[in-house]
């Protein structure tokens, strides 16, 4: 497989090193006035999105972007090393996501409110409680680690790296319900316990909607 094809359609995705020759003044000083506080990235993108297409700055910073990203694809076709960093790093990154939406299982994992304070409330409230059972593993995995330890067993750190927090299978989301009561036979019905059902009148009756003509 030739690698031109990664790096999209020849001719359209070429970097222009002259527009960032000429803008590299300007580019320096606003990566000084970044490092130093002076002006903040948010502002700073502010600035440069408006009428882009016109600013050589942006122009120039996207294609710094590209060098950047064209150089990073090298490396990670070229270093094996690097590509197994970066797909363990992937795999788990996946794996809390899906243990999160394990976690928010209600809904399905939908957030059906509008309103984005709300919204930003469902999604903090999962977070944490994601983050506290993943504490509750963890503290329960080194519990179990310290009780093979003393029974004399050999722990290799390598191994314990590859032990996930995110584990659902002892883990019941929806509670547990006692069933005890369900043999108790409730008390006998007494037919001459004293009710009272005051008689309605016709007045009632009416006013309720009860006897009138469809």
């Amino acid at each position: 497989m030739h690698i031109d094809a990664l790096f999209g359609e020849p001719g359209k995705n070429t970097i222009d090193f002259d527009l960032i020759e000429s803008q590299f003044r300007h580019l320096m000083r606003v990566a000084v006035s970044v490092r130093e506080g002076a002006t903040s990235s948010s502002t700073l993108l502010k600035r440069l999105r408006s009428g882009s297409r016109k600013n050589a700055t942006y122009a120039a910073f996207r294609e710094v972007g590209r060098v950047i990203r064209t150089v990073q694809l090298l490396r990670y076709l070229s270093d094996a090393p690097l590509r197994r960093r970066v797909t363990a790093a992937t795999n788990k990154v996946e794996s809390f996501n899906r243990f999160s939406q394990w976690i928010g299982f209600g809904n399905r994992g939908v957030i059906a409110d509008n309103d984005p304070i709300k919204q930003e409330k469902t999604m903090k409230f999962n977070a944490l409680l994601t983050k506290a059972v993943i504490f509750h593993n963890a503290l329960d995995i080194a519990e179990i680690v310290r009780q093979l330890l003393e029974e004399g067993w050999e722990i290799d750190p390598e191994d314990l790296a590859h032990i996930s927090p995110y584990l659902t299978e002892h883990i019941n989301r929806f509670g547990e319900y006692s069933t005890h009561e369900l043999g108790i036979r409730p008390e006998a019905y007494d037919p001459k316990r004293d009710v009272d059902f005051p008689p309605l009148r016709e007045q009632d009756l009416t006013t309720a909607g009860i006897g009138q003509a469809a």
